[in-house]
């Protein structure tokens, strides 16, 4: 059993580190300013100059496959990029990527939507979330009703990410009441220029969500995605696409915030010594260090698992529930360590400290992990003793 990294694995790691280290930790104190100053951290224009940046050193849709002029990187290699991205909370993230059922678009919508996504020259957003339908998707009421060649949609969406910036979104609505989410969900390509309208939602975090309104929104069939009454399949597709890819970059962040509690505890002193020499501190450090290398594991062989072809999800909801519980611990020892300073907005740890809140609500909350890997133990589809027996 070999644990260690192949050297193109090792290579492209360390480039992405470099990168990280040499333009994007450099943006850090100037985002904490404008976030201060209710500004955004890392304005448009900057975030595409550093994916330009990127893409001249070949490093341009990390998942997207080759033939659409991705990289196609491995689920492994992806998580260990998502890791090196986290040791910052600069917002940053490679272009060239699109939606996963983007794929399904048929050749016409994959000219107007797909392939535009891909080179940055549109935005999408995922609409499926509604006021009464967040962990029980279920429960969408948004509808869409035939009107000879067309439909019309009507409904609400909210916690929409990138809801407010995107010019098309795929909007799910139920088609067929009877049926619901079994075979009577269908999912819209819907360009804004239709008419549905957008908000920005305020959070405790830099997270930007918005809520979607769709008011008697006229789609014509051949905007449909995939077939009429099959939406619900592609969206838990898109939901299910890469959990292991959000505690992968709250890994990287706890690397990081835990070599800052090393630090400040070796230079803070407190009664003549420095706080390191406290059991307290100790233990703080010594616990996080385990939970960090035990996230480390369960990321990766989730990755593994997507590679192998094998059934990841329960691997998945192991990992991201793993990942939120503990990154929010140990982002709370880490302040608490900084003492004042690190409730102030000085640091980043306050910043921090709200970002991988959300790794427990989003995409899952802890609730629905832990629900699913419940019941994934009782029916029998997993056991406790994992992939080995």
């Amino acid at each position: 059993m070999d644990f260690s990294l192949s050297p193109e694995e090792r290579e492209v790691r360390d480039w992405v580190r470099t990168f990280v280290r040499k333009e994007i930790m450099p943006l850090e104190a100037e985002v904490l300013r404008r976030e201060r100053a209710n500004q955004p951290g890392l304005p448009v224009d900057e975030l595409k100059a550093l994916q330009l940046k990127a893409k001249d050193s070949g490093f341009w849709g990390v998942q997207t496959p080759q033939e659409y002029g991705g990289m196609g990187l491995s689920a492994v290699m992806t998580a260990l990029l998502e890791a090196e991205l986290g040791r910052s909370f600069v917002p940053f993230r490679f272009g060239g990527a699109a939606d996963n059922i983007l794929y399904h678009a048929n050749d016409e919508q994959k000219q107007r939507y797909l392939l535009p996504t891909i080179s940055g020259e549109r935005k999408s957003c995922f609409a499926i979330t509604e006021p009464g339908a967040g962990s029980d998707a279920k429960a969408i009421r948004t509808s869409a009703r035939q009107d000879g060649a067309d439909w019309i949609i009507n409904g609400e969406k909210t916690f929409i990410t990138g809801g407010h910036e995107a010019d098309f979104t795929m909007v799910f609505a139920v088609t067929d009441k009877e049926k619901g989410a079994n075979g009577g969900v269908t999912c819209f390509l819907v360009d804004r220029e239709a008419g549905w309208k957008s908000e920005p939602i305020d959070t405790m975090g830099q997270w930007g969500p918005a809520a979607l309104v769709f008011e008697d929104v006229r789609v014509p069939r051949e905007n449909i995605l995939g077939e009429v009454g099959r939406g619900f399949e592609l969206a838990m597709q898109w939901i299910g696409r890469g959990r292991y890819l959000l505690p992968a970059r709250a890994l990287g962040a706890c690397e990081r915030l835990v070599g800052m509690a090393i630090e400040q505890a070796n230079t803070r002193v407190t009664f003549g010594k420095p706080i390191a020499d406290y059991q307290a501190i100790q233990w703080m450090i010594a616990d996080s260090a385990v939970e960090i290398e035990a996230l480390r594991w369960l990321v990766l062989h989730a990755a593994w698992l997507v590679d192998s072809g094998a059934d990841s999800r329960h691997a998945q909801s192991v990992a991201k529930l793993f990942g939120g519980v503990k990154a929010n611990e140990i982002v709370d020892r880490v302040l608490q360590i900084h003492g004042g300073m690190g409730y102030t907005r000085e640091l980043p740890v306050e910043r921090w400290y709200r970002e991988l809140r959300l790794l427990r609500i989003y995409e899952g909350t802890d609730e629905i992990q832990r629900r699913t890997i419940a019941r994934n133990l009782l029916k029998g589809h997993a056991s406790v003793s994992g992939t080995l027996g």
